[in-house]
């Protein structure tokens, strides 16, 4: 039987919608380069891989599937990412070698018997630019929100996981008081 993981840090973790995960995310996944780098749509900051950014611990659930492309199509799905787009939901499988963005992938997959990972691969983005903003283009792009557009960026802040502690995070706490809140 085929285990299957699908990484997280950011809304997966506490809003998996339809994602077919068996029950939890773990808090033990491999070490993750991610930030709060990219302008959503919907006005929020959210988190995405990115090249600078340190390593930070990410979660992990097993998904439903064993099937790594049905895993991969669940997410993309669930991410909202157009069909076209595949690419934007990575993927590995055992002997592939580790995703740059992620540390130590293979080892940690094999020290929980795992033989396929997907994850979100969305780039950063900014003013409709493909670039990452600076730390303080965020706070101040963040503080100048108002009403629902802010209340749902100040939400997704403060409902990340505790332990994806970011350098932008730090700012966007010590700066707008955004601090974490455990999604209800």
């Amino acid at each position: 039987m085929a285990l299957i993981a699908c990484l997280g840090w950011g809304s997966l973790v506490w809003d998996p919608r339809e994602l077919p995960i068996q029950r939890e995310w773990f808090a033990d996944g491999p070490l993750v380069c991610v930030e709060f780098a990219r302008q959503s749509t919907d006005g929020r900051m959210t988190l995405v891989l990115e090249s600078f950014a340190s390593p930070v611990q990410s979660l992990w659930a097993l998904m439903e599937t064993q099937e790594l492309s049905t895993a991969r199509e669940a997410l993309r799905a669930r991410e909202r990412v157009p069909k076209n787009s595949i690419n934007r939901i990575g993927a590995w499988s055992n002997g592939d070698a580790s995703p740059e963005l992620i540390i130590g992938l293979p080892q940690w997959a094999a020290s929980h018997r795992i033989e396929g990972v997907v994850w979100t691969a969305l780039l950063p983005q900014f003013n409709g630019q493909k670039r990452t903003p600076t730390n303080d283009e965020v706070i101040k792009y963040l503080g100048s929100l108002t009403g629902d557009v802010r209340d749902s960026a100040e939400r997704y802040v403060r409902q990340a996981p505790q332990q994806i502690d970011t350098a932008y995070r730090q700012q966007i706490e010590a700066r707008l008081k955004w601090t974490y809140k455990a999604a209800p």
